[in-house]
């Protein structure tokens, strides 16, 4: 009943949106894989490897950003990462910067955070390279880009300068709580409970691609080239087939990051600064001066998955 009432809320959105082409980029962070402390590098293969053939067998111009720390085992390379990744640009995936170490940009300086960034794309512009392609696109880690409008500015000058283009959000959410959540269900060999997580998270992205595409009806007056946050999981390595399929039943068409830049939402200007890391529409709403009622049927995460992500 709570899943019909809150599709009713968005009728007025789907009558203003039929006709209109939906296009979605999706993205992964945190790669190679988000093994949660799993080393078994059986493991980490046939995660990657799982991602890679759900992406290329269904045509889907993803892209992964990198965190070129988990490239290395102390201070020598760690080949076997570094395989993984060249698998997924051999696969014409495309890898952007996520920082060497994932650091907060609210908590360390800006040199210290533009070295990291810095250090970060080595191993991934050399591999890119190999195919005619370059390191373009550069993620924050935890989605903060400056919790003032100087820090916030100097690093979108120092990213222009060094050739990087900032790779949004607008369907930002807690996959990575569904699949901690979802590890130690399988962990513990619990896996009707895993089947539970799975299906309860592809219904939970359904609601927050209903939510976001409402929310830029709202600022746009169209919905607007969505750009999809999650991790390179096992969650996702499973899931991510159903979620493909949940988003062509929805009429999305798959883009690459470029093309979804060329939507001219993206030339919105952000106004309002703080801590917090949220979804470009977020700050879009309210840097237009949007409050509290605006966001009022953002979805939640499910009371459970929270429980077991403790």
């Amino acid at each position: 009943m709570k899943r019909i009432l809150f599709l009713c809320l968005f009728l007025p959105a789907f009558a203003l949106s039929f006709g209109q082409q939906k296009k979605i980029c999706i993205s992964f962070d945190d790669l190679p894989v988000v093994s949660y402390g799993i080393t078994d590098t059986l493991y980490q293969k046939e995660l990657i490897f799982k991602l890679i053939n759900s992406l290329t067998s269904k045509k889907i111009p993803a892209i992964g950003f990198v965190n070129e720390m988990k490239l290395y085992k102390k201070d020598s390379l760690n080949h076997f990462q570094i395989r993984l990744i060249e698998n997924w640009v051999n696969n014409n995936l495309d890898l952007g910067n996520h920082t060497y170490s994932h650091p907060d940009y609210n908590s360390v300086t800006y040199d210290e955070y533009t070295r990291d960034i810095m250090k970060g794309g080595i191993i991934s512009s050399k591999l890119l390279k190999t195919h005619g392609r370059e390191l373009m696109y550069f993620r924050h880690p935890f989605l903060h880009v400056g919790n003032t409008k100087s820090k916030a500015d100097s690093l979108e000058e120092f990213l222009k300068n060094n050739g990087y283009t900032v790779a949004p959000v607008t369907v930002d959410n807690e996959d990575y709580l569904f699949a901690l959540a979802y590890k130690r269900a399988l962990a513990k060999n619990d896996i009707e409970l895993a089947k539970r997580i799975g299906t309860d998270y592809i219904s939970y992205m359904e609601e927050k691609i209903i939510y976001y595409e409402q929310q830029t009806i709202e600022l746009f007056g169209r919905n607007i080239c969505q750009i999809l946050l999650v991790h390179a999981s096992a969650l996702n390595s499973d899931y991510i087939g159903s979620l493909i399929n949940m988003l062509g039943n929805r009429q999305y068409t798959f883009v690459s990051i470029s093309e979804a830049l060329k939507d001219p939402a993206y030339l919105t200007q952000v106004s309002v600064y703080g801590n917090w890391g949220i979804s470009w529409i977020d700050k879009w709403a309210f840097s237009q001066g949007k409050k509290g009622d605006f966001f009022r049927n953002d979805p939640k995460t499910p009371d459970y998955i929270r429980e077991l992500a403790e």
